[in-house]
């Protein structure tokens, strides 16, 4: 999908016509939802209106997504400005926007959907810009949710299989970006690094409360959000459970961040134009803000280095204020919709002293706890992450949280039972918190198979098979069905993790 503001010409003429009518565009938010809606409000209240069109989905009220308390709260002319946001004049009468109208008359089109409706909404926008002779209409996107195909039943991060597709991130709590007085900070993310300076300049105009920043790291800005929303969910959890239990905190919500990261760094290294990324751009990373070109981590292995994670996207500061933002509990106004899950499944596991007996079980208590279904990208995720694990080669210890989190959904009834006491005992979670971090060996032993003629190479053979068969043992003297007497709780955890969700 080519996704430009350009054509391909080289006349300066043009191209210098080209920019003026980009820089003094409009940016258009389709379907639109909590935040794009209070993205608007915030625009009215700064009456900053004229640059922003919305259109909602066929059927979908332009303000579905707000409470009938909140929407009684607000500010009746600024609601009324924002209904004009989404709305045109036509024979004398204002009709709803169209996603027609918006690849009509703005410059950049944000497909607000979630992952039930993004991939059919990019789609239908690619035709229409192509019906509409529109071509230099940038898409983005702002689904934080792993996509599917029922088909081969594969998962994936949708910038990924699109590399040319935006991304927007910004932090949002309820009811925060209607707070006249509050500022936010938001990345726009693009391959291409002039058209992510054009897009973050678009954005950034507004509303002076919202400041957006250029980025190239679309694919992990994406993978990112669909990560902290699962991680969102546990320190949900955390927070409410452990409450009584300062000291376990500090640890979780730390290494549930590091993980994030770690995860994203991991996918960073396998995309297919990774190198174009940095080396075919028209202006250096450094003048989008980024402090240095890259930022890379290596391992040893045998006397020579070998990278193993691009940790260049974290530079971009509302992307990991995002992760973090998402995982605290707000001195005023409500957490994320992901951490209060975690809140309600945190709730629910006290009152019935077990975890969820699958996930229709914790859906269905977070609708009794006025919690849409529809709107829980963290749980979305959760049901495809071994599948994303194994697609990205995302090494267990750097995902064990989620892992953690997914084995006391999905595992088995003596699975979960372990699960709820590593979850819900403060000295378990934090030895689990410890102990899962520490990386596996595999490739070592790998390699260590394909040159058995060195002794020290078969030492090695020998010796993990040794262990392996203690570790049987020790599983045959304590099994999960059993008490699992003598062995804790996050050592028989991480043995099931290991068995079932390694790649």
């Amino acid at each position: 999908m080519r996704n430009s503001f350009f054509d391909r010409s080289l006349d300066a003429g043009s191209i210098g016509r080209r920019v003026r009518e980009v820089s003094a565009g409009k940016v258009g938010f389709y379907s639109v939802g909590l935040y794009p809606a209070s993205l608007a409000y915030n625009c009215a209240m700064q009456n900053q209106a004229g640059r922003l069109m919305l259109a909602p989905r066929p059927g979908r009220d332009l303000l579905g997504a707000f409470s009938k308390d909140a929407i009684a709260n607000m500010d009746a002319g600024h609601v009324a400005t924002v209904q004009g946001m989404g709305t045109h004049r036509e024979a004398g009468e204002r009709r709803p926007n169209s996603l027609r109208d918006l690849i009509r008359e703005c410059e950049l089109v944000v497909l607000s959907a979630n992952s039930n409706h993004i991939e059919e909404d990019l789609l239908e926008a690619c035709r229409l810009r192509e019906e509409l002779g529109r071509d230099q209409v940038v898409l983005a996107c702002l689904s934080g949710s792993f996509s599917h195909d029922p088909i081969t039943n594969n998962a994936y991060v949708l910038c990924e299989q699109e590399p040319n597709l935006a991304f927007f991130s910004g932090f949002h709590r309820h009811g925060a970006l209607r707070n006249p007085f509050d500022s936010f900070t938001a990345n726009f993310c693009h391959p291409n690094a002039l058209t992510a300076m054009l897009g973050a300049q678009l954005l950034d105009c507004l509303s002076p409360n919202i400041q957006v920043s250029p980025g190239v790291h679309n694919v992990e800005g994406q993978y990112i959000k669909a990560a902290k929303n699962m991680a969102s969910v546990f320190a949900g959890f955390g927070y409410t459970y452990h409450q009584d239990n300062p000291g376990v905190l500090p640890t979780l919500l730390t290494l549930l961040l590091d993980q994030c990261l770690d995860q994203a760094a991991t996918v960073s290294m396998a995309r297919p134009d990774r190198q174009k990324l940095y080396h075919r751009q028209p202006i250096p990373l450094t003048e989008l803000g980024y402090a240095v070109p890259r930022i890379e981590a290596t391992l040893v292995r045998d006397g020579d280095f070998e990278k193993v994670r691009d940790h260049t996207f974290t530079q971009l500061t509302a992307m990991v204020a995002d992760v973090r933002g998402s995982m605290m509990l707000p001195v005023s106004g409500h957490p994320t919709r992901n951490f209060q899950v975690g809140q309600v499944l945190a709730a629910k596991m006290r009152e019935h002293k077990r975890c969820p007996g699958s996930m229709e079980e914790l859906e269905q208590w977070c609708e009794a706890a006025g919690l849409r279904k529809g709107g829980l990208e963290g749980l979305k995720s959760l049901r495809y992450w071994p599948q994303i694990a194994r697609k990205y080669s995302i090494p267990l210890h750097d995902a064990s949280m989620v892992n953690l989190l997914y084995m006391a959904v999905y595992g088995r009834p003596a699975v979960k039972d372990t699960a709820y006491r590593v979850m819900t005992e403060s000295r378990e979670l934090s030895s689990y918190c410890q102990e899962s971090v520490r990386p596996t060996h595999s490739r070592r032993y790998a390699e260590a198979l394909q040159n058995l003629e060195v002794v020290e190479a078969l030492d090695l053979v020998v010796n993990a098979v040794i262990a392996d068969n203690a570790r049987s043992a020790m599983r045959r003297a304590a099994p999960l069905e059993g008490d699992g007497a003598g062995v804790p709780a996050y050592v028989q955890l991480m043995d099931v993790i290991e068995t079932q969700l390694e790649s």
